[in-house]
């Protein structure tokens, strides 16, 4: 289950995710040793022996598109891969192999769900654009950015509550690219490697430019998110948030990851 692109599941995840159940996969109290091994061996060098992702793929035990996969989408996607987001496929893994692995998949996202309770959107909304300041970074116009709202759907409540608290120490990095043909993307810099270059702007999209085809890429340190939301906020005024996030993150669905070639002047986003 190997990805290179960090962008593999969530292109899927709409398509896979419709009528799906977890008919046979529940997970179990304890894991099975036979899918843990294929999983160590197959998976965990790109998505890691945890499942929450890495440099080179991304979070499969947490991504509601995948924890939303039914039996046969699941085992279809170990038999398949996703070629053209760099994951190979599996088409010589025995039956008994695949349903193991996919059992243990299933175990690994039972082990790390989390419950907490959200609080009164309402109320959120008001800290959103008051209080907590969270507009000044994540707002287009009077509306949560979708990049946020794209954060929040691929995350438990108590998983966002604890990345207000304690967001993470790495400072992100963002960037305007110019193409050789004029255009300009500008965001924050979620991928990158000799050849490419993975932005994501304000309104949530993403863009995957080709290094050959840009005169000029311009990087700066993006904002760093505050430190000090627990002495800013009390609990109830924290769970008031969440739940606003929450809310709005399950507002219409996510836009379609468009590359350079979807992104000509007249291209619908």
């Amino acid at each position: 289950m190997i990805v290179c692109g960090a962008i593999g599941f969530a292109a899927i995840g709409t398509a896979l995710c419709q009528n799906s159940t977890r008919e046979g996969l529940t997970s179990n109290s304890q894991p099975d040793p036979r899918g843990k091994s294929v999983f160590e061996l197959k998976c965990a060098t790109c998505h890691g022996l945890d499942g929450l992702g890495g440099e080179h793929a991304p979070d499969i035990v947490r991504q509601t598109s995948v924890k939303t996969l039914s039996e046969q989408a699941l085992l279809d996607l170990i038999h398949d891969g996703i070629p053209e987001a760099g994951m190979p496929g599996f088409p010589d893994m025995g039956q008994e192999d695949s349903r193991a692995l996919a059992a243990y998949l299933r175990f690994l996202q039972g082990k790390s769900g989390g419950n907490s309770m959200a609080g009164d959107p309402v109320r959120g909304h008001h800290l959103f654009f008051g209080k907590a300041g969270c507009a000044t970074c994540h707002s287009r116009g009077q509306s949560m950015s979708n990049e946020l709202a794209h954060f929040a759907r691929d995350h438990e409540i108590d998983e966002v509550g604890a990345a207000i608290l304690k967001p993470p120490s790495g400072q992100s990095e963002a960037a305007t690219a110019v193409a050789r043909d004029g255009r300009k993307f500008s965001g924050t810099i979620r991928n990158e490697d000799n050849a490419s270059l993975q932005l994501q702007d304000e309104d949530g999209r993403f863009y995957l430019l080709m290094k050959s085809n840009l005169a000029s890429v311009q990087r700066k340190s993006a904002k760093p998110m505050p430190t000090d939301y627990s002495q800013r906020l009390n609990t109830t005024e924290l769970n008031d948030l969440v739940g606003y996030i929450m809310r709005e993150a399950r507002a219409p669905d996510a836009r379609s990851v468009p590359t350079e070639k979807d992104t000509e002047p007249n291209a619908q986003h």
